[in-house]
């Protein structure tokens, strides 16, 4: 007893003020910067987006230089990947995590302060190349040679920043692996695990097993244009395809690194406002480890224009179609959990109802992507754009917002304010489908993306769809409103905060105190 009270006296002196949060090793503090962070990020990448959208209301070049458009496609993509959707998920994971499997913090929580304070850093780099000579990188986010070794000054810039942003997530993952593996409360098997943990765990292998893979790529870049290497390019007998490939073969599992925290969520708020446990457990287990298997084998489909044997074009078409069957078991137990539930419709609920409807579209038109010979009619225009921004913004962005709402009560001991949540939901719905659905028929038309300008006949649509972005963005203020006044005070929450919550961390008080769970809990 004694050495517990001395240990809790030697805790309890952590400076206040400004210095509490620069050396804070809690992981609900460091939980708390990871995701203001991330909503910080996601305001400066959504501005950009504006842009982007702003430059393509009319045809012909309207605001930016088209060398400035493409580092604002460039930049707004790494800014909200590695800026937005994964520190917001990794603030998530520390937050939750410990709450939910019992343990009183993170397992490495000095490592956990340093992969925080990385990103700040790698983040003002990155955004510093938009004042250097030559402007900031404007080759897109994959960075593909022969084109991104045309940046100008910004390039080794470009490529710290992206190894620090690595680093960051690659210690965030350790440190999720060893919490869940050695810290969960004696009673918590694997199979009694959340679903959020479950997808953390796996999330966090997938981030250990790619992120060097791009960190290598990247550094293959930087001797590329600086010590006269030459992976990438055929005059030395290099390949620039050869990039393409140890790229995406970081960059589709990164995609799925991307949502998988997101099915957690979801799986975790659709049975609390269905009022019924979740349909299929163990087969959303299964369903997710399986995700993060086939995501290894799929990258070329990315690639179906470089000119690959149709043995490789075959293999990957058949692979990715085959990630359909997991997700599709996701879907059906999630909409299985609603069946016959006493369902309300609280905003977390809708946000994720609204992932679940909406991440299927997008689902959809990965499908229609995978198959190569109709790629090859796709590949690189507004209908990519379409699919891709469905699964991030209405699938990971919308779970990021249905888990804020979800878990704010429990964070912050207030009640948010549930009409304003609800005209939030719906601005934002409505706002989506306007901005990226018109997004689908410009593809097919055949409209490339990253380019600042184009042909008269795809002005209507084009128009529509800068309307919808610009009520989507500013429809997201609102949100940082919400956030705000719901931190400052408002109605007291319950410890139990939603009437059909399960969950250990339901059993804490709210705000939780500062260390969570001194001694482990007991899981039925």
């Amino acid at each position: 007893m004694s050495s517990a009270t001395t240990h809790d006296a030697h805790h309890e002196e952590h400076p206040s003020g400004l210095m509490r949060w620069v050396t804070t090793t809690n992981h609900k503090d460091i939980g708390t910067l990871y995701l203001l962070f991330a909503l910080t990020m996601f305001i400066v990448g959504g501005a950009m987006a504006m842009i982007i959208r702003l430059e393509l209301f009319q045809p012909g070049l309207q605001f930016v230089e088209p060398q400035f458009f493409n580092s604002m496609t460039t930049m707004h993509a790494l800014i909200m990947i590695f800026g937005a959707v994964m520190p917001a998920f990794v603030g998530l994971a520390n937050w939750l995590i410990p709450m939910r499997i019992g343990a009183p913090d993170m397992a490495l929580p000095r490592l956990n302060n340093w992969s925080f304070w990385i990103l700040p850093f790698a983040g003002l780099m990155l955004l510093s190349t938009l004042f250097m000579e030559g402007g900031a990188p404007a080759g897109g986010w994959t960075m593909y040679p022969p084109l991104v070794l045309q940046t100008g000054d910004a390039f080794p810039f470009l490529i710290f920043s992206v190894h620090l942003l690595g680093i960051s997530s690659i210690m965030g993952a350790i440190n999720v692996i060893v919490t869940i593996v050695n810290m969960r409360a004696p009673t918590m098997t694997m199979m009694k695990m959340p679903l959020f943990v479950w997808t953390w765990l796996i999330t966090a292998y997938l981030l250990i097993a790619t992120m060097p893979v791009l960190a290598g790529a990247v550094t293959m870049l930087l001797t590329d244009r600086f010590f006269d290497t030459s992976f990438f390019s055929a005059a030395g007998g290099g390949d620039p395809v050869m990039f393409q490939h140890i790229f995406w073969f970081f960059g589709h599992p990164e995609v799925y690194i991307l949502i998988l925290p997101a099915f957690g969520i979801v799986s975790q708020i659709i049975p609390t406002f269905a009022r019924k446990p979740l349909f299929g457990y163990s087969s959303m287990v299964y369903a997710t480890a399986s995700i993060a298997f086939l995501s290894f084998i799929v990258w070329a489909h990315h690639m179906f224009t470089v000119g690959m044997p149709l043995t490789a074009e075959l293999f990957f078409m058949y692979a990715t179609m085959l990630i359909a069957v997991p997700t599709g078991v996701k879907v059906f137990n999630w909409v299985s959990t609603m069946w016959k539930g006493s369902m309300t419709f609280e905003t977390p609920m809708l946000f994720a109802l609204g992932f679940v409807f909406m991440f299927t579209i997008g689902g959809f038109s990965g499908l229609m992507l995978a198959i190569a010979p109709v790629d090859f009619q796709y590949h690189d225009t507004y209908f990519v754009v379409a699919h891709f921004h469905y699964v991030l913004v209405t699938g990971a962005v919308y779970a990021i917002v249905a888990a804020g709402y979800y878990w704010l009560p429990k964070w912050t001991g207030h009640m948010y304010n549930e009409k304003l949540g609800k005209i939030h939901f719906w601005v934002s719905t409505i706002s989506v489908n306007v901005l990226f659905f018109p997004q689908h028929f410009l593809g097919l038309a055949g409209m490339p993306r990253r380019i600042p300008d184009y042909s008269v006949q795809f002005t209507e649509f084009n128009q529509i769809s800068t309307i919808g972005g610009l009520v989507f963005g500013v429809s997201q203020l609102l949100f940082v409103y919400i956030v705000i006044k719901t931190i400052k005070g408002g109605e007291k929450a319950t410890d139990q905060v939603w009437e059909g919550a399960h969950g250990l961390e339901w059993t804490l008080p709210s705000p939780p105190p500062y260390h969570t769970f001194t001694t482990a809990p007991v899981v039925k």
